[in-house]
């Protein structure tokens, strides 16, 4: 049945034809099942088109595939890396990541993504629980590493004197033993931010079991129909890796960068004529602000890794047309929604619907299904999930619904949520509401204890610039909008929102 699956997605995908099939053959043949394989495929394919662009370099599918099996025998001859051994990357959006992620793939060593902007007590707790066999890292986090608990094997992405990916490829070695085929390496992502305690998300190259979420990426976002991308989201985190590994196969070039400037962007997508943009709502928010002239050729802005903004939706077609999608997914269970332009236009808060192969409940506290309309805790099935997990139902820690239309809907965290008077309160419902005041940028609402009703809502506002705008002003504004038990206790004007390096806002610092 797999094999029929994977024919009619080639079909889709247009890469059914006798030279394709002949390629991805060779590839998995001489490669075994890893990232590499992707990378031998596109070489094949597309040899002299250009795969990636940086700030410092732009090079073609053959000498990305070139420069990463070169870069894969230095690590095999000179750090001795092998099958199985852990590889954490600390690094900033650039192409010598990308060769090393293919690199360490190929040898079947696991790649952990490690978050660059990472405190020195998280990647200690990452040191210890791993065990890592090497650190790649970038050269401006060497105090990070340099004042760590790690002490194995260490290598700089660039550096003009020291030992460094970038003088790798210059190095001698015997490209002339063939490497053994490798189908056991895996991609390690965490899902926490840069405070707290991390959790593993690993998945396993297959040609099987991706096949439904890039399907449904490549088709409702059209992807066939566009040659430039610009990954404007970190690489280490799951949203941006995807992406990127989505796009190699169908030989598309993709434009990277380090770090993100919202008027960097806007001259790279000017520059490079971007026609798909994958962003976090804040990185589209910046974008808009600083110069929207220069988004003009955007025809997909896929947008992921936080709660879209209905205000962002409006100016996003107000200026630049319907060409938004709302993406949601996490490190666990990868893609699981996608809202189209025209969704959000029927239903603008929503996730979308489901992608096909994808089984979802919505369950109660005693794990009972819940019917269309009623909040619950998304719980997930799919075969494009995490490995090694014990149950296959993934609980995403997200409360949602579905309406009678197959549309789902986000109402925050299950640990947002507020019991006031014995009523069930969604932060998320109220800030929906609030956002649309036209005086309000940014909204954040939170519980607190209560006295009288057990918990009552704080809402945080950050008003427009030159607002005048009073708490009474806005309370009686919003009471006849929201139900009484929805009606914040107290409302604080703010003059900035804190949100983690990956765009999402931080609510742990709000409590």
């Amino acid at each position: 049945m797999k094999i029929f699956t994977l024919m009619y997605v080639l079909h889709k995908i247009q890469l059914l034809s006798p030279s394709s099939l002949y390629r991805l053959m060779v590839a998995v043949f001489k490669n075994g099942m890893n990232l590499m394989t992707l990378l031998h495929f596109a070489k094949m394919k597309y040899g002299d088109h250009i795969a990636l662009v940086d700030d410092d370099e732009a090079i073609t599918y053959q000498q990305l595939f070139k420069q990463s099996k070169k870069l894969a025998y230095c690590l095999k001859e000179k750090y001795n890396l092998q099958s199985g051994q852990k590889v954490g990357f600390l690094c900033k959006n650039h192409a010598e990541l990308v060769k090393a992620i293919f690199a360490v793939s190929r040898l079947g060593a696991n790649v952990y993504l490690l978050n660059a902007e990472t405190s020195k007590s998280q990647f200690n707790q990452l040191v210890h629980r791993h065990r890592f066999d090497l650190v790649i890292y970038d050269s401006e986090l060497n105090d990070l590493v340099e004042q760590s608990d790690y002490t194995n094997v260490r290598v700089y992405t660039y550096h003009n004197q020291l030992p460094a990916l970038n003088n790798l490829r210059y190095s001698d070695v015997n490209e002339e033993q063939r490497l053994k085929r490798s189908s056991t390496s895996k991609l390690v992502l965490q899902t926490s931010g840069t405070t707290g305690t991390s959790k593993d998300a690993a998945h396993k190259p297959s040609l099987f079991n991706f096949l439904h979420p890039f399907m449904a990426f490549i088709q409702r976002l059209k992807i066939l129909n566009y040659k430039t991308a610009y990954i404007a989201t970190p690489i280490y985190h799951g949203y941006g890796i995807a992406v990127l590994l989505l796009f190699i196969p169908l030989g598309k070039k993709a434009v990277i960068s380090r770090g993100f400037d919202a008027k960097k962007a806007c001259r790279i997508i000017r520059e490079h004529q971007v026609e798909v943009v994958t962003v976090v709502p804040l990185m589209l928010q910046k974008m808009l602000r600083t110069n929207p002239e220069d988004l003009k050729s955007l025809s997909c802005i896929a947008s992921g890794g936080a709660r879209l903004p209905i205000k962002l939706i409006e100016q996003s077609c107000n200026e630049l047309g319907n060409v938004l999608y709302n993406l949601y997914g996490t490190s666990e269970a990868g893609l699981t929604f996608i809202a189209a332009p025209e969704d959000l236009i029927d239903a603008p808060t929503t996730l979308g619907k489901k992608i096909n192969r994808l089984q979802i409940k919505v369950l109660d506290n005693n794990l009972i299904e819940l019917k269309d309309g009623k909040v619950g805790q998304l719980c997930i099935k799919n075969d494009w999930s995490i490995v090694n997990r014990n149950n296959t139902w993934i609980k995403t820690g997200d409360l949602g619904y579905r309406d009678e239309n197959g549309y789902y809907y986000l109402c925050g965290r299950t640990d947002d949520m507020v019991v006031s008077g014995g009523e069930n309160v969604y932060p998320i419902e109220v800030e929906q509401v609030l956002i649309k005041h036209p005086l309000i940028e940014d909204v954040a609402i939170i519980g607190v204890t209560d006295n009288q009703f057990g918990q009552r809502l704080k809402a945080f506002v950050l008003p427009v610039e030159n607002a005048n705008l009073t708490e009474k002003e806005l309370l009686e504004w919003l009471r006849p909008r929201v139900a009484r038990f929805q009606l914040p206790r107290e409302i604080k004007f703010v003059d900035n929102m804190p949100y983690t390096t990956l765009g999402k806002l931080d609510k742990k610092q709000l409590k």
